[in-house]
């Protein structure tokens, strides 16, 4: 015997069409809670950082407010396409992706194909340093494609984010 349930009516292509887009809208709304959804693009040496961003993310006084879609841990496989397949997933459930900028972060291969990999699902992506000014080198990603850099400012980012979300 077959499962599932239903009024034994099919939807019409057009109320599906109607349905995923609803879907769609409430993801990059974050779901209904004010929040957009957010990928965060780092290296794991600066996973404190990235930590401390999330906190700030969490707390109800913060100028930041997001719903966190990115990885906690790192795969556990040494096979690129199997990564990719699981970071692109996250991707695509998010508005906009932030990339953790430091002078290490340039370097990164998978931080540099995660904000290409992004761009080209259209989704928005936001630089952001820690510091006085921006490290001396950025993700090749981030020049190329003129990624806002923004410092680590609860309201600037907040700003930067919101911005990025309503352009997509």
């Amino acid at each position: 015997m077959g499962g599932g349930g239903g009024g034994g009516r099919g939807l019409t292509p057009e109320q599906l069409q109607r349905l995923e887009k609803t879907a769609k809208n409430s993801l990059h709304a974050g779901g209904g809670t004010g929040k957009c959804n957010v990928f965060i693009s780092f290296i794991e040496e600066d996973l404190n950082d990235v930590n401390m961003l999330r906190g700030q993310a969490k707390n109800e006084n913060s100028d930041i407010e997001f719903n966190d879609w990115s990885l906690k841990e790192p795969f556990d496989s040494k096979k690129a396409d199997y990564i990719k397949r699981g970071i692109r997933e996250r991707i695509r459930q998010c508005s906009v992706t932030v990339v953790y900028v430091s002078d290490k972060a340039a370097d990164s291969k998978w931080v540099d194909w995660e904000i290409r990999e992004s761009i080209a699902m259209g989704k928005g992506v936001v630089a952001m340093y820690k510091g006085d000014k921006p490290p001396a080198r950025l993700p090749k990603a981030v020049v190329d494609n003129k990624v806002p850099v923004v410092p680590w400012n609860q309201k600037e980012l907040a700003r930067a984010i919101s911005k990025q979300s309503k352009n997509r």
